[in-house]
């Protein structure tokens, strides 16, 4: 990410990516009224939108833990509007057949808490599909993320990912979310770029769990 200009930022992608898919949904999100950063591709590499002020949710819940139930509910409510959108029928459906418009990256760390509101950024993986789908994800990226270096930082991260996931799934039916789990899990596990170990932790918690 790059500045450019007072009001925008650059994101500039290492190999050649749908760009122009990615800002038409951000778009389309947006003509809906959800919250996602005004943006254009400029190529296959570059993407210029809004300049957002404000931390992210995950930033947040560091400095401020007793909002960690607020921002579980913050998530859930993010999700359920944006799968109130129909999804464009020329967006891909990797998970699974469906009308909704999906994130399938939607996380405290794409969460931008602005003075304005959250909004949601990083839309590479932006699909149409179920909307558990989407919702089964976000259970695997808070579940099976790796944490960040050091012995207590890992301890704490272990611990807050633990709690912050279990308010999250409260606001959902966990046979349903489970149901996707497989699909979602393929999907997830196809991203050969995660590391060896995250990989290991969705396999392990696809097969105990679906």
């Amino acid at each position: 990410m790059f500045e450019h200009g007072p009001r925008e930022v650059l994101r500039r992608y290492r190999s050649p990516h749908d760009t122009a898919r990615e800002v038409a949904a951000m778009e389309h999100a947006r003509a809906h009224g959800y919250p996602a950063p005004a943006a254009r591709a400029l190529s296959d590499t570059d993407i210029v939108m809004d300049r957002l002020a404000g931390p992210t949710m995950l930033a947040d819940m560091m400095q401020r833990p007793w909002r960690i139930a607020h921002h579980a509910a913050m998530l859930a409510q993010l999700l359920d509007r944006l799968h109130a959108i129909t999804g464009p029928a020329e967006l891909p459906a990797p998970v699974g057949e469906g009308g909704h418009l999906l994130h399938l990256d939607l996380h405290p760390e794409n969460v931008i808490l602005t003075a304005e509101g959250p909004v949601v950024i990083d839309w590479a993986n932006a699909a149409r599909g179920p909307p558990l789908a989407d919702v089964a994800h976000t259970w695997l990226v808070l579940a099976c993320s790796m944490p960040p270096e050091g012995a207590v930082k890992q301890v704490v991260s272990r611990a807050g990912r633990r709690l912050f996931g279990a308010l999250f799934l409260r606001h959902y039916s966990r046979p349903e979310l489970v149901a996707q789990l497989r699909a979602v899990g393929a999907y997830r596990l196809a991203r050969t770029q995660l590391p060896a170990t995250e990989l290991e932790r969705i396999r392990r918690l696809v097969a105990r769990t679906a």
